[in-house]
């Protein structure tokens, strides 16, 4: 049986709290386990989560400040240690490379010849993606070089058998009905794969952190199934997410609005509401988005809705 879930595995901004790590995010999706932007404390946090080196199958980057990326090392050279045997291609804006370099080689360690750069930029969408799964990126409006990811599953084809019986397709037919597109018939008639099966969406993760509203954050979370975005502040600090280049949870929330998108979960918390101030995050945020909104919390599971 498949897995679809976002692990949360911390939701600090800048400063970690005694409740809430440095960023990080592992997206289980299938046989695909994509790290998302680890802060400092990944390791443990994916340990406590029960999270292996070995689930690792691709690291995504937004950017290179260091509650996004300073868990990269410790990372890389625990995929090393382990031994993980496939490739882990790594994401990251181009800008950003100096700083990569840097992360990848922090220490001293028995190296590894399975991570595989794969620096992302331009102002176009960037795809990163392999066949079964497409990983595109766009840049934000951040203070430094920063890209979104958009994680999507092509669409899929259902056979209808009803609409095979009537076309009197079985057998290897139908399946090579569904694999060309098209089957010729021995009467010189030809079938589409239209007429006989339906078309399923299929599911998108849209990981939008670091930004001021822009159209690209938008565009990244367009009809996401679940959208993974920054909500730094309140309304009463607007005025701090303007000048830092941030997001509030309204705004967040109106992107979300925008977007049609299913499920709204909110992370990157100032670590100035420490205290009993959650309930705000979501309330503010319900005010613009009329779905479901989670407000992550350390070491949640987060189950993609159900498909339509």
């Amino acid at each position: 049986m498949s897995v679809r879930q976002l692990l949360v595995l911390g939701t600090s901004s800048a400063v970690p709290t005694r409740r809430r790590n440095h960023n990080g995010y592992f997206l289980r999706f299938d046989n695909h386990g994509i790290l998302l932007d680890p802060g400092e404390g990944t390791q443990r946090q994916m340990r406590t989560a029960g999270i292996s080196a070995t689930d690792i199958t691709r690291i995504l980057i937004t950017h290179f400040h260091g509650d996004h990326s300073l868990g990269l090392p410790g990372t890389i050279q625990r995929i090393a240690r382990d031994q993980v045997p496939h490739p882990v291609r790594i994401a990251y804006p181009t800008q950003g490379q100096t700083y990569f370099e840097h992360l990848r080689r922090a220490t001293s360690f028995l190296d590894t010849d399975r991570i595989i750069a794969q620096p992302v930029g331009g102002q176009g969408s960037c795809p990163t993606g392999e066949d079964d799964l497409h990983i595109s990126a766009l840049p934000l409006d951040h203070s430094i070089p920063t890209y979104g990811y958009r994680i999507a599953e092509p669409p899929t084809w259902h056979l209808d058998p009803h609409e095979l019986a009537r076309h009197h397709i079985s057998g290897p037919d139908a399946g090579r009905l569904k694999t060309q597109g098209h089957l010729h018939r021995p009467d010189g008639t030809t079938v589409h794969l239209h007429q006989v099966a339906r078309r399923r969406r299929g599911q998108v993760v849209a990981h939008v952190m670091d930004t001021a509203p822009c159209p690209q954050a938008q565009e990244l979370a367009q009809g996401a199934d679940l959208l993974l975005i920054e909500s730094t502040y309140l309304d009463q600090h607007q005025h701090l997410a303007r000048a830092y280049k941030h997001l509030t949870a309204r705004q967040a929330a109106t992107i979300a609005a925008r977007a049609q998108v299913r499920h709204l979960v909110l992370t990157h918390l100032s670590e100035r509401y420490e205290h009993g101030q959650d309930q705000r995050f979501l309330d503010q945020a319900a005010q613009v988005f009329p779905g479901p909104i989670t407000l992550a919390q350390d070491l949640d599971r987060i189950d993609l809705p159900p498909r339509h």
